[in-house]
């Protein structure tokens, strides 16, 4: 049976006491990886109290110091790169080179957390006024939190949390209840690396846990990725009680293809950009928009796509994986269908797509339509 995942609360991993488990699941085959637990009120608290001590201490740590614990984690992270990269294949679907390209995004991060002096330096001008000179210093924060999404679970989390604690603030993180095993080891190196007991903090479970964190007294900023009813509920909620809040949601992404434009250029960046990761990506291309001649290209982009396959992240061939769960793809199978139902020409349906092995994953293949309204284009 598959067990329960510790959270890092005041510096030790603990099982939780939690009553409530999301299931962590292969999307590929539905088996159950690991159960992420809901964090209990008892656990916010304590994770809370433990991160707000640290940051009394933490604070005062030379920034040089802190620097140093970064540079210890890059090499780590580099040393566990691929080990970190099929873990995040595992639990999200990816094909290896795409979890690959998200673990070394992160770490492009944390390289730059190694630089945090000079990106802490403050100004000073003389004569600001007669006789008055103006001085600016840098200053941490206290305890951060962090709400990162199923997409990027590696990137995401090391754009948040290096920063935080290299400027000298504290951080909790709470991942994405989907795909928590990679957060979970980006910590342990963390650990590794020398960070000092409770300067971070990982709690699991759903909304619930969010809003404890959006709303206690002793959290001073919070950092978002992910959608937006999300994003507009965590930035409302964290700026009425006084929070410093980055939200950022979903857009909606639009290709303006000019019939000047290099033909081979643009069909292979767009075949990439709307097909990638399953098209699970904030920036993905979901609107091209053809403009003259170019629309006489949209044969081949539809050739393009059709030679795409899905198929699990141990297929060397393979262009994406499945969606990250049922749910999802669900939405997709009813936005294709309602697609045809109000008229939009589909040039490439991939409602059907089956995977030699893999009956139950969560697979859609390329799908293209033709001749789509702007209100179709737009509020999808």
């Amino acid at each position: 049976m598959a067990k329960a995942i510790a959270q890092l609360i005041d510096g030790e991993w603990r099982e939780s006491r939690a009553r409530e488990f999301i299931e962590v699941t292969d999307p590929a085959t539905q088996e159950v990886l690991a159960l992420a637990p809901k964090a209990t009120a008892e656990e916010i608290e304590a994770a809370i109290a433990s991160a707000k001590a640290a940051f009394l201490t933490w604070r005062e740590v030379p920034v040089s110091d802190r620097a140093r614990v970064m540079l210890r984690y890059q090499h780590l992270l580099k040393e566990h790169h691929d080990e970190l990269a099929e873990i995040l294949a595992g639990e999200t679907g990816k094909t290896l080179a795409d979890a690959k390209g998200d673990v070394w995004r992160g770490i492009e991060v944390v390289e730059q957390a190694c630089n945090i002096a000079s990106l802490m330096m403050g100004e000073t001008m003389e004569n600001v006024a007669r006789d008055i000179d103006t001085a600016s210093w840098i200053q941490p924060l206290g305890v951060c939190v962090g709400v990162t999404p199923f997409n990027f679970p590696a990137m995401i989390p090391l754009w948040m949390f290096p920063l935080a604690i290299a400027a000298g603030n504290t951080f909790i993180l709470k991942p994405s209840e989907q795909d928590p095993l990679t957060p979970n080891r980006l910590a342990e190196l963390f650990i590794e690396a020398g960070a000092p007991k409770g300067v971070l903090q990982v709690l699991h479970g759903a909304r619930e846990v969010v809003d404890s964190l959006l709303t206690h007294p002793d959290i001073r900023a919070i950092s978002f990725v992910g959608s937006v009813p999300v994003g507009q509920h965590i930035y409302r909620t964290g700026t009425a009680h006084l929070k410093r809040v980055q939200a950022f949601a979903g857009a909606k992404n639009h290709m303006v293809i000019m019939p000047d434009a290099n033909k081979q250029q643009v069909l292979s960046n767009l075949v990439g950009a709307s097909c990638g990761a399953a098209g699970q990506r904030c920036m993905a291309i979901s609107v091209a928009v053809f403009v003259g001649e170019s629309k006489q290209w949209i044969d081949e982009l539809r050739a393009q796509m059709a030679d795409l396959q899905p198929g699990y992240w141990t297929d060397g061939h393979a262009a994406f994986g499945p969606l990250i769960s049922q749910q999802a793809k669900q939405r997709v199978l009813r936005l294709i269908a309602e697609g045809k139902a109000e008229g939009a020409e589909c040039l490439l349906d991939g409602s059907h797509c089956a995977v030699e092995g893999y009956p139950n994953g969560n697979w859609i293949g390329a799908t293209l339509f033709r001749g789509v309204t702007t209100k179709m284009s737009l509020y999808r």
